[in-house]
């Protein structure tokens, strides 16, 4: 019988019984590399002896491997070939091969260089003449086995790796308050969007610098990605910084426009914060706004926005906010700031989001007297998450700073 006559069986079809009790999935599409037609032959009746489920397809050499490897589980690679030799031509093979096992098949039996093949990367070594086909087969099937098993591990490796990316950026964004009074409690609340495993850029901070002044920010860096949550990392440890260091009030937002312009990776990135200074002799707040949404004041059994201006985008065109002061008429008041991942969640599945009003709303909502002042928060995106049908796409951060019964 001629090479000819057998190229379409050996070469298409090795291991050639299709076994009809086999789903296609579990079939191997094995590519050999081998420029002998003789030992290619060999190598599909090994596999059709014992009637492989495997595909068997040829390349005479790197190059034609190279347009055909990218639908293969298994590559059976020769390493004398035309345009390679020895552990080069693995090299260059493991190289352009993304997801398929390796084995190396050749004619030489030598120790060392079967160390050194599965050393580069290659899943095992057979020797030609030294493998019948039901090593062969069971040596195919193992070899894709491992290199699936390597690639979960390698996978579950980045998860974890990425895991502990945002465990660090959280820890930067959400920090414990540096305050040591108790004329005001201050709850926090952080909840990522469900974009998934990235931590956006919310941050928030509190800081008490005089034993009647107390600082708090909550910001937002648009975007979701590990870049956004660093950058907001150095906008809050910026301003904890100036705020420690005692820069004037009106300088204080520049100096972090400042940053967020130097270190942000693209001119299109900004950010929106909301910044509160408490005077606690005075019992009174100066707030400002560079593009975010108005916190709200609970007090006497009502809500209401704190009317302050809203003032321009961080990074867009740098312009000093305007301080609005707030007076509180009683001892007994809450400041709810957040960011606006709490308000852009639809209402009802409609067109509408919830927005300030909506918000006013469920804080004014006679239910929430039930709700202890620390659970308001996670109280309120349990009642928006309701409202939006699903959870909500963006990550909600928020400070509730309280002085008295808090309402």
């Amino acid at each position: 019988m001629t090479g000819s006559s057998v190229v379409p069986r050996a070469y298409q079809h090795g291991g050639l019984g299709r076994n009809p009790n086999l789903p296609a999935g579990e079939r191997l599409r094995v590519l050999l590399v081998e420029d002998d037609e003789g030992d290619a032959f060999l190598v599909g009746e090994l596999l059709a002896e014992v009637n492989a489920a495997i595909d068997l397809h040829v390349a005479t050499s790197l190059n034609e491997a190279r347009q055909r490897i990218a639908k293969v589980d298994c590559v059976l690679l020769d390493l004398g070939l035309p345009d390679s030799q020895g552990l080069d031509g693995l090299r260059q093979l493991l190289d352009m091969s993304t997801g398929a096992a390796v084995c190396v098949l050749t004619g030489r039996s030598d120790e060392h260089l079967g160390i050194g093949a599965v050393a580069e990367g290659a899943q095992d070594y057979l020797v030609k003449g030294q493998v019948d086909g039901v090593l062969l087969a069971r040596s195919l099937r193992y070899a894709v086995e491992r290199k699936r098993a390597d690639e979960n591990a390698r996978r579950l490796r980045e998860v974890e790796l990425r895991q502990a990316e945002s465990a660090r950026l959280e820890r930067g964004l959400l920090p414990t308050p540096l305050m040591e009074t108790d004329e005001v409690a201050v709850h926090t609340f952080y909840r990522p969007g469900r974009h998934a495993a990235l931590i956006g850029g919310d941050f928030y901070d509190v800081v008490q610098t005089r034993p009647d002044r107390v600082d708090l920010i909550v910001g937002d860096v648009c975007g979701h990605g590990v870049d956004e949550a660093a950058l907001g990392v150095e906008l809050r440890v910026a301003w904890r910084a100036l705020i420690l260091a005692g820069v004037p009030d009106d300088e204080v937002l520049p100096a972090l426009e400042q940053v967020l312009m130097s270190e942000r990776r693209l001119q299109e990135i900004f950010a929106t914060v909301a910044t509160a200074r408490l005077d606690l002799s005075a019992n009174r707040a100066t707030v400002r706004l560079a593009g975010h949404p108005p916190p709200l004041l609970l007090a006497g059994g009502t809500v209401r926005p704190v009317p302050a201006p809203g003032g321009l985008l961080l990074g867009v065109r740098p312009r000093r906010p305007t301080a609005f002061d707030l007076e509180f008429a009683t001892d007994d008041w809450s400041l709810l700031m957040y960011t606006d991942g709490l308000i852009e969640g639809r209402v009802d599945g409609g067109e509408e989001r919830l927005d300030v009003p909506g918000l006013s709303a469920l804080l004014a909502d006679g239910r929430t007297r039930d709700v202890p002042l620390a659970d308001l928060p996670g109280w309120l995106v349990g009642r928006a998450e309701e409202i939006n049908g699903g959870p909500l796409a963006d990550d909600v951060a928020m400070l509730l700073v309280s002085r008295g019964g808090g309402r």
